[in-house]
């Protein structure tokens, strides 16, 4: 059983959002690195690009499978975690301790959409 984060926000395509004031750190869940597999590499989007809510903003490979990753939010990037880049593997070892972008959300109201931890949970079951 994968682990769910209390406090975050879902999106049905697996990504995890942690709203800190007018940002937002973006991440992929638990149950979407367990279902990848070994991560290989993370395609990130640059600082500065925007990102739209449901739109692809990247994408996460892995020795078996590539899965694109879909922006829960909308807003502007304002840094990506840097750390994947030489050791993706790091979303494998702590899924909800690796973002992967902070976005500065263009609205805040786009993250009462997303899914909460026990309805996340019950669309992984």
């Amino acid at each position: 059983m994968s682990t769910v984060v209390e406090g975050l926000r879902y999106a049905e395509s697996h990504e995890w959002v942690k709203v800190e004031g007018e940002y937002a750190y973006v991440g992929i869940t638990d149950y979407a690195q367990n279902a990848l597999g070994n991560i290989v590499y993370v395609d990130m989007p640059e600082v500065d690009d925007e990102v739209k809510k449901d739109e692809e903003f990247g994408a996460v490979e892995s020795v078996k499978a590539a899965s694109d990753l879909i922006s829960p939010v909308s807003g502007v990037v304002v840094e990506i975690n840097e750390k994947l880049e030489d050791a993706p593997e790091l979303l494998n070892e702590d899924a909800f301790g690796n973002w992967i972008m902070k976005v500065k959300l263009s609205d805040i109201a786009e993250v009462d959409t997303l899914l909460d931890a026990k309805a996340y949970e019950a669309i992984c079951e």
